[in-house]
């Protein structure tokens, strides 16, 4: 196995799905939750946003992928630690996907091992 720091964003999320299977489900009904507030706060977002890593138009369409990938792949990220990794975590969608684990961790009754290991892998 490689050390943590020479494993990128796509192992991280494979290597956590593996780990905390059971979590995933929860997780990802708050992804969905989380997509769909953000859509309907589009405007709100925009006229908002402060962050200088990317523009407010770049993180509604990162949502609006993440979306479409829970819309398409459904159950694949369930049960495939490959296609949950690789559909949600690829390019810039790790980004995204980093923020939306912590806000979990931070706002949910996740495993307490599961919370150590989101800080862990993508906690900068």
């Amino acid at each position: 196995m490689q050390p943590l720091r020479a494993l990128n964003n796509v192992q991280k999320a494979r290597l956590l799905h593996a780990l905390f299977y059971q979590e995933i489900p929860a997780f990802l009904e708050f992804l969905d939750t989380q997509c769909h507030i953000i859509d309907d706060s589009r405007d709100e977002i925009i006229s908002n946003w402060k962050v200088n890593l990317i523009s407010a138009g770049m993180w509604l369409e990162l949502a609006e992928e993440t979306q479409r990938v829970l819309n398409k792949f459904g159950q694949g990220l369930r049960t495939s630690s490959a296609v949950f990794s690789e559909q949600l975590f690829a390019g810039y969608g790790a980004v995204f996907m980093s923020h939306q684990l912590l806000q979990y961790i931070e706002n949910n009754h996740a495993d307490r091992k599961f919370k150590t290991a989101v800080d862990l892998f993508f906690n900068p």
